[in-house]
């Protein structure tokens, strides 16, 4: 059984804390913001001659200076809420991804990773908590607390409205407050349903040994797969492509998941290694290492693919409601758009390319960081743009976004660890133990 260290406890606990302090710190310099502060932050973005639209809805209703200013001063009060939103979106989805692989496992037998089963349901049992979050942000949206969704402004499907956007009617017969709250909650209740059951089931046939329950548990994963690839389609929707729902892409669900599932290989990896290191998991060895050393390297360049077809036919097509997503990208998160190519193919290709270097337990876990780092950005790159846009390079929103990440990580650490206490590590029921225990890869 793991024992959860007091100090990985305690280290834990200090960085929820820090981060909630470092949030509060943000969202009070967000709040002294007036409205001459934010007519700074306007004429300073016009004077660099940074002009492109971040959000397509900018270039829809009154064009005058007021509406202007009403809009930048909605993106600017966006920002305490858009950086929890992206962090924990990012979490949610990454740990069903880790819940999705652990299913994929099952479903199609796999023996090499049952040592690390235990692994993937702990990191599955975050899910229910980053989803209460969400479902926070989702009250908060839907009573306008928070403006994070355009299309949720009465106004634009009114046609008496000077607001009104034909589009945003045309798209109200799925974007309405209504379905959008019965999705969210469809999403993190499902979502935490399976991990509770694949993990309720997974101690059952340990208990058991017999057949039958595993048989069960095989439904049950394919079950969650089926699940899995109708709610990240609607959650890449819901929160994330809905936020500029003017613009839309046929791969963006793809190039959503896929981000998440090379960062939920990336936890796989910390927290197996760690457990590895600290000798509650001595059967987990180099092939294991190996093998998630692969599928880190294949999601990262699979995440590439995603991204460079997403741009390449966008930019190819050159229409102008639709190249304005990456060209506001381009003027305004130049910093943070092309750069994180360097963390999220540049480095996995140069470093993870070699066989014998994902036996490598060091390189491994630095790249695994590396990677959820280069992830976290990713849906930072996919969120603010649309909400606070151009107004993003100032104090509040550097201590809001890391405030919200190390709030994140402390809790996950603490329910991750929290859980490996309550489940056996080795799940001796698994008829394919043994195969694991003696894999071995050849290469």
């Amino acid at each position: 059984m793991y024992s959860f260290s007091p100090k990985l406890r305690l280290t834990s606990i200090i960085l929820i804390i820090a981060g909630l302090v470092l949030f509060a710190a943000g969202y009070f310099i967000n709040k002294s913001y007036d409205q001459a502060s934010v007519e700074h932050m306007m004429e300073a973005v016009h004077s660099a001659g940074h002009t492109a639209p971040t959000h397509s809805s900018e270039t829809v209703g009154p064009q005058d200076h007021s509406a202007h200013l009403e809009h930048a001063m909605m993106q600017v009060a966006n920002q305490p809420l858009a950086a929890l939103h992206l962090v924990a979106v990012f979490f949610f989805a990454a740990s069903c991804c880790v819940l999705f692989f652990y299913s994929i496992q099952h479903a199609a037998h796999a023996g090499w990773s049952i040592i690390i089963t235990r692994v993937m349901e702990a990191i599955a049992s975050f899910i229910p908590w980053v989803g209460a979050v969400l479902l926070i942000i989702m009250v908060l949206n839907v009573m306008h607390i928070g403006h994070l969704f355009h299309w949720m402004d009465p106004s634009l499907v009114d046609p008496n409205s000077p607001n009104f956007d034909v589009l945003t009617l045309e798209k109200s017969k799925f974007l309405n407050v209504g379905w959008y709250v019965f999705r969210n909650i469809l999403y993190v209740a499902g979502a935490s349903f399976f991990a509770w059951k694949l993990r309720s089931q997974s101690k059952k046939v340990d208990q058991t040994k017999d057949r039958r329950d595993y048989q069960m548990l095989y439904r049950w994963a394919v079950g969650y797969i089926v699940f899995f690839g109708f709610a990240s389609v609607g959650w890449a929707w819901d929160w994330l492509m809905s936020i500029d729902h003017h613009w839309y892409s046929t791969m963006y669900v793809w190039y959503a998941m896929v981000s998440c599932l090379a960062s939920a290989i990336a936890l796989i990896i910390l927290v197996s290694v760690y457990l590895k290191r600290k000798g509650f998991l001595p059967e987990f060895n180099d092939n294991h290492l190996h093998d998630l050393g692969k599928f880190l390297f294949a999601t990262s360049m699979l995440w590439t693919y995603t991204w460079f077809c997403q741009f390449m036919l966008y930019w190819y097509a050159n229409v102008p409601e639709e190249v304005n997503y990456f060209f506001g990208r381009f003027e305004h998160y130049k910093e943070t758009f092309l750069p994180m190519l360097l963390l999220n193919f540049v480095a996995p290709l140069l470093v993870m390319v070699s066989s014998s270097i994902k036996r490598n337990y060091k390189v491994v876990t630095i790249m695994a960081v590396v990677v959820i780092i280069g992830h976290i950005v990713d849906y930072f790159n996919m969120v603010m743009p649309g909400t606070v846009g151009p107004y993003w390079r100032n104090a509040a929103v550097l201590m809001l976004v890391i405030g919200a990440v190390v709030f994140f990580v402390g809790l996950f650490i603490f329910v991750v660890m929290t859980m490996l206490t309550k489940l056996k590590l080795i799940p001796t029921g698994n008829p394919f133990l043994h195969e694991s225990k003696i894999y071995e890869y050849p290469f």
